[in-house]
């Protein structure tokens, strides 16, 4: 029930049953398993186009960005553009405010057009795509420690409930099975290096702000995607290059 009612609330896949009323209490324990089976679909699903397109990897990488948005209807996006123009502010006394507004800025826009550009970049040059299932997870894993660590900073707010029943073993044992995880996909050491940038993240946005919001717990999702696709890409390279003959 935790797991179906968290892939309801991340995702926009149907598997709410007509007349049926879900508990999302304590879903945020279930995020990074929830990136897992994203992850995984989308990487079927690279795999199948990549046999249909071999010439076209970009436009394949293309195709998974968008279905990636598609299933997650913008929630974690929405968040980065909103954190984005909350940090371009200069008084740090209006951060706040300004990320509450529901118009997107130019830094919001900018941000999502970085996050998208890096992405599909990113899924173009990797050679294994399962590597979209780390990524995933690792986002957001580094949502939920901060949910757990950090203060919230609003008085009223969507993110506020994630809070409630979340415990240290939820946070812990997550990371424990992604380490082993990552650390078989993304070559030795890329467990470790895909920890660091979740956490890296979720630090940054809390010195920046003093504490967390919905619109972070977004951006730290979205800009550790991005990073751990990125150390997929370094790695394959490294690997690469070290590899005989």
């Amino acid at each position: 029930m935790g797991l179906r009612a968290a892939l309801l609330f991340y995702t926009r896949w149907p598997l709410v049953r007509p007349g049926e009323v879900l508990a999302f209490r304590g879903i945020a324990a279930w995020a990074p398993t929830v990136g897992l089976i994203l992850g995984g679909l989308l990487a079927a699903i690279a795999q199948i186009l990549t046999l249909l397109l071999p010439a076209h990897p970009f436009l394949v990488a293309v195709l998974v960005v968008l279905l990636w948005l598609w299933w997650t209807g913008g929630l974690h996006l929405d968040g980065a553009m909103d954190t984005a123009d909350g940090l371009a502010v200069t008084d740090p006394t209006r951060r706040l405010a300004v990320m509450a507004d529901s118009h997107a800025g130019a830094f919001g826009v900018m941000a999502a057009i970085a996050i998208l550009l890096l992405k599909t970049a990113a899924l173009a040059a990797l050679p294994v795509f399962p590597t979209v299932m780390v990524a995933a997870a690792w986002g957001r894993w580094g949502q939920l420690r901060v949910i757990w660590h950090d203060p919230y900073l609003r008085a009223e707010g969507k993110g506020k409930f994630h809070r409630e029943g979340l415990a240290a073993w939820a946070v812990w044992g997550n990371a424990l099975g992604l380490l082993a995880f990552s650390t078989l996909v993304l070559f030795p050491w890329g467990g470790v290096g895909a920890s660091a940038i979740a956490w890296g993240v979720g630090t940054y946005f809390q010195r920046q702000l003093g504490g967390q919001t919905g619109d972070t717990y977004g951006a730290i999702v979205e800009w550790t995607e991005c990073g751990v696709l990125l150390l997929g890409v370094f790695l394959a390279g490294f690997q690469s290059m070290s590899s005989p003959g």
